[in-house]
């Protein structure tokens, strides 16, 4: 399939208006024909001798390869996983203990069931096979029907991807292994004799692909359990802290002491809710060379499963267009497959810009590309890897190499010129508006009214490189928007490219990556596929999240910009729960689980009962379990979808031409029974949930995705402006419980959170060499304003009905995973007692009063068990997770500065927004393309965001002068409590010193902290040379005063 040469196309589906511009290339569709695998091991099921498929279990069908088969039998229990049905030998195979107990000749056992051993090869081989009795479905291409891709889960519930929850694969492959050792020493299975080496080899290599893809690496009980055991002490010691700050007020400030305790104990949860859910961290390692041995044997085609990727961008003037430029190479130069990537871009602010950027870009990738997979560079965004400060002929042996590289860094710098040329056009918009080079108007130009576009650019058969190879493909996506529908921003921006992709190349997992996130590492699909196409994790994960890391950050990241201590410990910590938080950009997902379906059901192995006693008898549970298992089934409304989904599937594989319109449903439902013709019937409510788009509710069907055969390339670009339509998500789940949710600011939180309350599962993926990279703000402003957002966000989400304190109950989301959830909607409101608890150090300095009456002996203990333990967390904190502490430091510092200014604005315009309607501009956070380093850092732009930190400054500094004059003045006996107050004051000081430094801006000589220091010391001189008065005459005799008595 391909899509036709359309070039632009532009229209309104409700308007009934499609145009269609000149032509540039279109994209190809990917048939897929998936080979039929073993359900636990993940490899291929071989034939037997007489080239018949090899059937391990007569009574499901469990799809079974024979080494497991006779591993089974030899070392397990001897029955299948699925049906628990004790396997029967097969001829040719050992005997084992049990065996004698079968009546008659066991090795005539295959002849015994030679009729329906030939009826199961054939319908494999040509349709699809139902096995009515567990609901299982095995599913292979038929040769003149649709290549429909298999289903997991079934009408009874069970897992029908082979899930083995007895043991792990791991630990699976491991006993396998040693089963065959013991087999070779006895001599039950010999090795082929001399002559047959390159046939060992390969023995061997499909050994190794056999094994698993990834692995779990716990961290080191020397590290772990003295964190845990720390964490337990001072959750101890907080509490008898907490009941002696309760029990003894200090009455003569009681107002300062009160305030100080609630704050405190909202510390104390604030603290529960952060550091439980770092209880069980976990890292994984992921194993590249097994994969590509599995899935991309030498002479095959590759196996792996195609990917979609997608990137948004709103305002090319704030998103400089060559960092959307290079993010799109670095896609297109991916070490994957090429008719297995495609790349959409979406453009919500429908700009010429760029438009005409991505043309470039195009016509840019025919060279680059190619010279990237020639000589494996990495990274494949060139403006980043010409950028490197290292030595490029290191580990180059190409002589070609380095004239290749001079040629393509100044064809480089030709393109940015052209970049850059189309950007100062784009300055200045023409009165007639914008107009494309064969004279059209630009649909765009206004761009809050304006029709659905579509450019495809690359991945046709004309579209190849400069070698004459394929490029991936490359599409352009503007959606349509009019006045007065709600557009969602980003997160509705996202849905319609869910949407487009899946009526154009459907592949089944997603990669969305901001415009300022490159694929740093080649390889990065690769380490998600080693999760998502694992035979026994992949169906339940809902996504695959990659770290953010950053380039343009200074040294000492003053602002906190990396969040290594989030993404180093909070995320590890999640991984080990039932998953990391979505964090909006580099994350692959499973397209099935933002359409809303529930993971496919993971059942325990049921244990072995006597069918001696009638299903009602309770000594066997029958009656019980199933009564359970039916209500399973019923629950939430993904199981429910799921099932229709199959029987869907079913009934379009028995049809020779694909569904592209679900009213012919109704026209094949003669010859069904009543129960499975009410099913058919309700797949209308399909329309209801996903939209009036037979072609992607088809699409919606297909669990490893594709295109059906026989499509029509024009009538799928006419689908897609159509599903870009503004209108499209009237009167249906999009955004509710389909693609991303809408509600909030912050979408990225709120889709993670619904996915994994219908109890699917996430991985946290840390490959040596970062999988992507970003751009930062690390200007003050712009920083605080990014924080604002994301605090924003969360206020939002804890105002809504989405709030994890009451939302999901009942479901599969585990407790602390829900802890950390909670934690991620709940911070914000944790600015207000930061604030109070800063500005107490100044008013008890100024006032002198304090929060604490005097210490006792008891009372000093737990003050100094509290710090202990609180700098004992962090040490062991930073021991397990390799977090330094200079980042560890810089995180304390701004969630100071970010608490008592962004997070502290977030909440009162959250709550405006939701009590009062008054809603807040989306302010985008910019992209710096200026080519000095670190050139923002120091440049400062005023915001009303600086008010309260600034003002907090200026409060403990003046109270620290007070405070030093007031002891000053009063002697020695006032210089013991003063310290306390100094303590607290300082700390406030030293967590805002990095806003302080910000504030005053670049210090060519001088730097911040001696300017600072300066105004503290002059100011205590002062007033201890005001106090000495040392030029003041000293009267002497006795001292006469007026007695203010009138004589």
């Amino acid at each position: 399939m391909s899509v036709p040469n359309s070039g632009l196309v532009a229209g309104s589906h409700r308007r009934n208006e499609l145009h269609v511009l000149p032509a540039h290339e279109e994209p190809k569709s990917q048939p897929r024909h998936p080979a039929k695998i073993c359900g636990v091991c993940g490899d291929e099921i071989g034939l037997k001798e007489n080239s018949d498929l090899f059937v391990a279990c007569y009574e499901c069908g469990f799809p079974v390869c024979q080494p497991c088969y006779e591993y089974e039998r030899s070392e397990g229990h001897q029955c299948c996983p699925q049906c628990n049905t004790r396997y029967k030998r097969h001829k040719g195979c050992p005997r084992v203990a049990g065996d004698e107990e079968e009546s008659g000749d066991v090795d005539d056992f295959e002849d015994e069931f030679k009729t329906k051993i030939h009826q199961e090869t054939n319908e494999y081989n040509n349709v699809v096979t139902n096995h009515s009795e567990n609901g299982d479905e095995i599913h292979n291409r038929h040769p003149n029907g649709p290549a429909f891709s298999s289903f997991a889960g079934s009408v009874a519930g069970k897992d029908l991807d082979g899930d083995k929850d007895g043991y792990g694969n791991v630990e699976w492959k491991e006993r396998v292994e040693k089963w065959k050792a013991r087999q070779e020493k006895k001599g039950l299975v010999s090795k082929e004799d001399g002559g047959n080496e390159h046939e060992e080899e390969d023995d061997i290599l499909m050994a190794e692909a056999r094994q698993p893809l990834w692995r779990k690496v716990p961290i080191p009980s020397s590290k772990i359990n003295p964190y845990r055991i720390v964490i337990v002490l001072r959750l101890v010691i907080l509490g008898f802290f907490l009941h002696f700050r309760v029990m003894t007020p200090a009455m003569d400030a009681y107002p300062l002491w009160l305030i100080s305790v609630i704050c405190e104990i909202w510390f104390a949860f604030s603290w529960i809710l952060d550091q439980f859910p770092k209880w069980f961290p976990i890292t994984r390692q992921t194993y590249l060379d097994r994969l590509s041995m599995r899935f991309e044997r030498e002479g095959e085609p590759s196996r792996l499963l195609p990917v979609d990727f997608f990137v948004s961008t709103v305002d090319p003037l704030k998103e400089p267009p060559i960092i959307t430029a290079n993010t799109v190479l670095s896609i297109l130069a991916v070490d994957y497959p090429v008719e297995k990537v495609s790349c959409y871009v979406s453009d919500d602010g429908a700009s010429m810009l760029l438009f005409d950027t991505l043309s470039e870009t195009a016509e840019f990738a025919r060279r680059w590309v190619p010279f990237c997979k020639k000589y494996s560079i990495e990274p494949r965004a060139p403006e980043f890897y010409f950028s490197q400060k290292i030595d490029y002929l290191k580990d180059k042996v190409q002589p070609s190499f380095v004239k290749e590289r001079r040629a393509m860094k100044r064809e480089y710098e030709e393109f940015k010129v052209r970049i850059n040329a189309l950007v100062a056009k784009a300055q200045k918009k023409p009165e007639e508006g914008w107009v494309m080079q064969d004279g059209t108007p630009w649909p765009g130009n206004n761009t809050r009214d304006h029709p659905g576009m579509i450019q495809v650019y690359l991945g046709s058969a004309g579209a190849l490189d400069v070698e004459g190879k394929e490029l991936p493909r490359l599409v352009y996506v503007s959606r349509e928007k009019r006045p007065g529908y709600q557009h969602h921003k980003k997160a509705g921006a996202m849905n319609a490219l869910i949407r487009v992709s899946a009526v154009l190349t459907n592949a089944p997992f997603m990669l969305n990556l901001d415009c300022d996130h490159y694929v740093n590492n080649s390889k990065a699909v690769r380490e998600a596929m080693c999760f998502l196409m694992d035979p026994q994790l992949g169906k339940k994960l809902c996504y695959v999240q990659f770290p953010q890391r950053f380039d343009g950050i200074d040294l000492h990241d003053r602002y906190a910009n990396r969040n290594i201590v989030f993404f180093d410990i909070n995320m590890k910590g999640l991984d080990g729960i039932q998953g990391p938080v979505y964090v909006g950009t580099g994350c692959v997902f499973n397209r099935q689980a933002l359409y809303g379906y529930d993971p496919p059901a993971s059942q325990k192995r049921a244990k072995m009962t006597c069918d001696c006693w009638p299903s009602w008898c309770c000594c066997c549970f029958r009656g019980r379990s199933r009564k359970h298992k039916s209500k399973k089934e019923e629950r939430g409304f993904g199981a429910g979808f799921y099932n229709k989904k199959k029987k869907m599937t079913n009934y379009s594989k028995k049809g020779s031409s694909p569904v592209f319109d679900l009213e012919e449903i109704e026209e094949g439902l003669e010859g069904y029974e009543e129960l499975e013709k009410s099913s058919l019937m309700s797949q209308k409510n399909f329309e209801k949930r996903f939209g009036q788009s037979p072609v992607f509710i088809t699409s919606t069907l297909m669990e490893e995705g594709g295109l059906p055969q026989g499509t029509n390339p024009a009538s799928l670009i006419k689908e897609a402006i159509h599903v870009i339509s503004c209108g499209y998500e009237e009167k249906t789940e999009w955004g509710k419980e389909i693609g991303w949710i809408y509600g909030s600011v912050t979408e990225d939180i709120l889709t993670g959170f619904k996915m994994h309350c219908r109890g699917w599962k996430s991985v946290y993926c840390m490959p040596d060499l970062p999988a992507f990279k970003g751009s930062a703000p690390i200007n003050l402003s712009d920083r605080l304003h990014q924080v604002l957002r994301w605090a924003l966000g969360s206020v939002e989400i804890f105002l809504s009905r989405h709030c994890p304190l009451w939302y999901g109950y009942g479901g599969n989301l585990k407790w602390l995973e829900r802890l950390a959830y909670t934690n991620t909607i709940v911070y914000p409101f944790t600015s207000i007692p930061l604030l109070a608890y800063c500005t107490i150090p100044a008013v008890c300095l100024l006032t002198g009063k304090f929060i604490i009456p005097t210490l006792t002996n008891l009372a000093s203990i737990w003050f100094m068990a509290l710090f202990l333990s609180i700098i004992a967390t962090g040490i062991l904190e930073l021991r397990w997770s390799g977090v330094s502490i200079q980042d560890w430091w810089r995180n304390e510092q701004f969630w100071v500065i970010g608490g008592v200014s962004a997070h502290l604005f977030a909440v009162f315009q959250g709550l405006l927004k939701v009590l009062a309607g008054v809603d807040t501009n989306f302010t985008v956070t910019s992209k710096t393309a200026d080519d000095t380093e670190f050139g923002d850092l120091y440049l400062f732009k005023w915001t009303t965001l600086l008010i309260p930190p600034t003002t907090l400054i200026i409060l403990n500094m003046v109270g620290v002068v007070a405070g030093v004059s007031d002891a000053i003045n009063n002697g020695y006996g006032s210089w013991g409590p003063l310290f306390g107050k100094l303590f607290f004051a300082f700390w406030v000081i030293v967590h805002l010193y990095p806003f302080l430094k910000g504030l005053m801006g670049r210090q060519n000589r001088t730097p911040t902290i001696v300017v600072l220091w300066s105004i503290l010391l002059a100011s205590i001189f002062s007033l201890v040379w005001v106090r000495i008065d040392p030029f003041l005459p000293k009267a002497k005799g006795p001292l006469l005063k007026q007695c203010g008595v009138e004589c």
